[in-house]
C-alpha cells in the first residue's frame, strides 16, 4: 500500500482534526496518508436533526465511502458516531481525547451567570438547551445550526448574546481565544463522546497497518467513551433527548456520570457511579439501567428501536 486514503467529512473543522489524525498515521506507517473529504446529508441539509435522521447523517456517507473501497479508513467526531455498530466496519482506535466540556462564546466576554435575563443564547443541541435552562430559566435559548464559524459570526454581528458549543471543535481549529467560559464538565455535562474521534475500518480482511493504526488507541479514552456511549445506547434515546455522559478515568477506574433532562430543564434524573476500566461497558449499561428504573423513560421522548 502506498497510500492510505481517510475518508472525513469536508467542513473546516472536520477537516482540521482528520488530518490530526493523518499526521499520527503517516508518522507511525511511514506511508502517505490522504484526506477523502465527503459532503454528508447533514452538511446540506439545514433541517432539524430529530427530522432529518439524526446525528447519524454527519456519518453515513462517510462510512460508504469506506464500504465501497474508496477510502480505506474513516474517521468521525465520535458523538456524531450511532452506538449501533455497521456490519462492515469496526472501530478501531479512540485517539486521545480533547477537552470533553461545552464552552459559552459570548459578547464582552460574559460569563453565563452574569448574561443580561432574556438574552438570547444560541444551540442545536437538546442536552446544552436542557441545562441551560437548568442554570438559567431567564435565558431565550433559541435553536441554531451551522459550521463553528457562522455560529461564532452570529455573536459578533449582535444576533445573539452567547452560543454554547463544543470545547474540542474550537481548540482543534485554533479558536479558543473567543472562549467566554469553560463550563465545567461535571456540572453541565457533555454529550456522551464529546471531544473525542473515532477510527473505523473495515472489519473483513484488513490492513497491512492495522496495529501501527491501533496504536493511535488511547486506552483511558477508548474507557471514558464506551462507558458514555454503552450508557446512551442503554437508554434507547433518541437524538432529540437531553442526554449527558461524562466519564472520568483515573487509576483504571471510571467515575462515570449520565443524566437525563426535560427539554425546558426543569426536570432532571442523574447518577454517578464507579467501577474499573475494564467493565466500561456494563457501567454505562448499569448507569442507564439505574436511571430507567426511576423514571428516565418519561424524559425520553422518541426511543431508538
Amino acid at each position: 500500500m502506498t497510500e492510505i486514503r481517510l475518508a472525513t467529512r469536508r467542513s473546516a473543522l472536520a477537516m482540521a482534526q482528520a488530518q490530526q489524525v493523518a499526521d499520527q498515521i503517516q508518522a507511525l506507517t511511514g506511508v502517505r496518508v490522504s484526506l477523502v473529504g465527503i459532503t454528508s446529508a447533514g452538511d446540506t441539509n439545514p433541517g432539524d436533526l430529530a427530522t432529518i435522521g439524526g446525528a447519524g447523517v454527519f456519518v453515513a456517507a462517510v462510512r460508504d465511502a469506506v464500504v465501497r473501497g474508496e477510502a480505506d479508513l474513516a474517521v468521525h467526531s465520535m458523538k456524531d458516531l450511532p452506538t449501533e455498530p455497521l456490519h462492515d466496519l469496526e472501530l478501531l482506535a479512540v485517539p486521545q481525547r480533547a477537552p470533553a466540556a461545552d464552552v459559552l462564546v459570548a459578547a464582552d466576554n460574559a460569563q453565563l451567570v452574569k448574561l443580561a435575563a432574556g438574552a438570547l443564547v444560541g444551540t442545536g443541541s437538546p442536552r446544552r438547551r436542557a441545562q441551560l435552562l437548568r442554570n438559567r430559566p431567564d435565558l431565550d435559548v433559541v435553536a441554531i445550526r451551522g459550521n463553528v464559524d457562522s455560529r461564532l459570526a452570529m455573536v459578533a454581528r449582535g444576533e445573539l448574546a452567547a452560543i454554547v458549543i463544543a470545547h474540542a471543535g474550537l481548540d482543534r481549529l485554533g479558536l479558543t481565544h473567543h472562549i467566554s467560559e469553560v463550563l465545567d464538565s461535571k456540572r453541565f455535562l457533555p454529550a456522551p463522546g464529546q471531544g473525542a474521534l473515532a477510527l473505523e475500518g473495515p472489519s473483513a480482511g484488513g490492513s497491512p497497518y492495522r496495529d501501527a493504526i491501533a496504536s493511535i488507541n488511547h486506552p483511558d479514552s477508548w474507557a471514558a467513551v464506551t462507558a458514555e456511549r454503552s450508557a446512551l445506547a442503554s437508554l434507547e434515546a433518541g437524538c432529540s433527548a437531553p442526554v449527558a455522559a461524562y466519564a472520568d478515568c483515573v487509576d483504571d477506574q471510571l467515575i462515570l456520570t449520565v443524566a437525563v433532562f426535560d427539554l425546558e430543564g426543569r426536570e432532571e434524573i442523574s447518577t454517578t457511579i464507579s467501577g474499573a476500566s475494564a467493565d466500561a461497558e456494563l457501567l454505562g449499561h448499569n448507569a442507564a439501567g439505574e436511571l430507567l428504573a426511576r423514571g428516565a423513560n418519561r424524559l425520553l421522548g422518541e426511543r431508538v428501536p
